[in-house]
């Protein structure tokens, strides 16, 4: 029986976390969302209470790989759309954790040994890049994972597609999905190539004011006496927050990013020093989609404002004459370049 999630509209405070959460689900083209701070903070509380907000979504009925059935190509989906009638149904967006101690094999998948066996057959057992295609792939304590995995992660997020070369077995699917990560810096340091990848860095703290702490504190024990009664007090405002991703998602292609709005981001991004351009970008959908979740029909410097920390904090060059931190130096930035 799957254990009932703490609702995401129920965790107190950490509001920069579910804001990076809730861009992310509206638009996954913005990138992943890091979350590093310090334990017991609702990290892996918040992304797994994410699944339960997440619209279905529409899959080519027996695909392995929950394919678009228009959008996507795949060894079983090709078979399954011949001529464009596949049936279809309607699926719960996959949200996968990646464990540090899982194998290349459990990841990017395997020929199924026991079909091998009993019949000889070469069958593809598709891994958990498989399961996330389309949905969320979780990594806690990305920060401790194992080098060979961040290569094949760097690879697959890369193009998209997860390719796999194992005894004579030759499989390509497609394996698209919003990595989310979190971790505690104090227990190493991400590597750069796998830093870039996400598109949205929060910070997290533990709370110190003495009534969020009190909250916090009885919400949880609320909910581990008695789960199912929790999680249905806090069903409609999960649903309600439900309903404003779907919005968003409907709003997302009418909002305007006007030049004033990329200006801006540009600006930030010369002023911080940041390497090429993904810094821009990041800020300038992260900001069009906090202006679709607000129902606003143009980005605004409230927006990109926003947003920015989000987006730059982690894209930053270490300054050894500049001991402040990555979010003070973003807000400083901020202060120069907006009125």
């Amino acid at each position: 029986m799957a254990r009932t999630p703490f609702p995401f509209s129920a965790i107190v405070g950490q509001d920069e976390m579910k804001l990076a959460l809730s861009i992310v689900a509206v638009d996954p083209t913005v990138g992943g969302v890091l979350v590093f701070g310090d334990r017991g903070t609702g990290k892996s509380t918040a992304v797994r209470g994410l699944a339960g907000l997440l619209p279905p979504m529409k899959a080519v009925e027996g695909c392995a790989y929950g394919c678009d059935p228009i959008a996507d190509v795949c060894v079983e989906g090709c078979t399954l759309k011949a001529g464009r009638r596949a049936r279809t149904h309607v699926a719960p967006v996959p949200v996968v954790d990646l464990p540090l101690g899982a194998t290349e094999d459990r990841v990017v998948g395997a020929i199924d040994l026991e079909r091998a066996l009993t019949s000889g057959q070469k069958v593809f057992e598709p891994g958990l890049l498989a399961r996330a295609h389309r949905g969320f792939l979780y990594i806690d304590e990305v920060n401790l994972l194992e080098d060979h995995l961040v290569d094949l992660l760097l690879d697959v997020a890369a193009s998209g597609e997860n390719v796999v070369e194992r005894e004579g077995l030759s499989v390509r699917h497609p394996a698209r999905f919003v990595l989310i990560g979190s971790g505690n810096p104090e227990e190493g340091e991400l590597r750069p190539q796998l830093l870039d990848r996400f598109g949205l860095s929060v910070d997290v703290r533990t709370p110190t004011d003495l009534p969020t702490r009190v909250e916090v504190v009885r919400r949880r024990d609320a909910y581990e006496r008695d789960r199912e009664g929790f999680a249905a007090l806090w069903r409609r405002a999960d649903e309600a927050l439900s309903r404003s991703l779907k919005a968003a998602r409907r709003r997302l292609p009418d909002v305007a990013v006007p030049d004033a709005a990329l200006e801006r981001a540009a600006a930030l991004c010369l002023a911080l020093g940041t390497d090429g351009l993904r810094g821009e970008l990041t800020v300038m959908r992260a900001a069009r989609t906090k202006a679709a979740l607000d129902g606003r029909a143009e980005v605004t410097d409230e927006h990109v404002a926003a947003v920015a920390p989000l987006a730059l904090r982690h894209r930053l060059r270490r300054d050894p004459l500049d001991e402040t931190g990555s979010t003070a130096r973003v807000e400083r930035a901020m202060a120069d370049v907006f009125p």
